[in-house]
């Protein structure tokens, strides 16, 4: 039963949700990252450490579902503490940054690196001249629907007999 309402909701949220259709988007996006328009993204001021960074973002693509899109982001020098509401892959184009995970662990990226930042986490960013990256956002399925999905990839890996 409680499998049935969970599957129930689920599929009143995803009906109930605007969607884009298909036939709104091309079926390729393709721009290159320095003739995107890039506007203002204030950080966050109670997140500020250090230094006044001025960010900018420059939308490229959003997936017709709106749970991805890809970004280009610049940031010049300051310190600041970031929430990642989903999940983010970075792969950093121009400059440096210093990185603090929530786990003390820390990695400096440079141009050519790639990061990736798990939704519902901080991480400390210190950048010292200047830093520019593409960014990859997902959003994370809810709980729930999380749970589903990995039972449905364990069940196709094997990973779970039949009784």
């Amino acid at each position: 039963m409680p499998l049935k309402l969970l599957l129930a909701g689920m599929a009143g949220v995803m009906l109930a949700a605007p969607r884009r259709k298909k036939d709104e988007l091309p079926p390729v996006v393709a721009a290159h990252g320095d003739n995107l328009a890039l506007k203002a993204a204030p950080i966050n001021p109670d997140w500020i450490i250090r230094g006044t960074p001025l960010a900018r973002i420059g939308q490229h693509s959003t997936s017709t579902d709106e749970a991805s899109s890809t970004a280009v982001w610049d940031c010049t020098a300051g310190e600041f503490r970031w929430f990642f509401g989903w999940d983010e892959t970075v792969v950093i184009q121009e400059g440096e940054v210093h990185v603090t995970g929530e786990d003390g662990s820390q990695r400096l990226l440079q141009a050519g690196d790639i990061a990736y930042f798990r939704g519902g986490t901080w991480a400390t960013w210190r950048v010292d001249v200047y830093v520019r990256k593409v960014a990859f956002l997902r959003k994370p399925f809810p709980g729930p629907l999380a749970t589903l999905y990995r039972l449905r990839n364990a069940l196709r890996q094997g990973k779970f007999s039949a009784l």
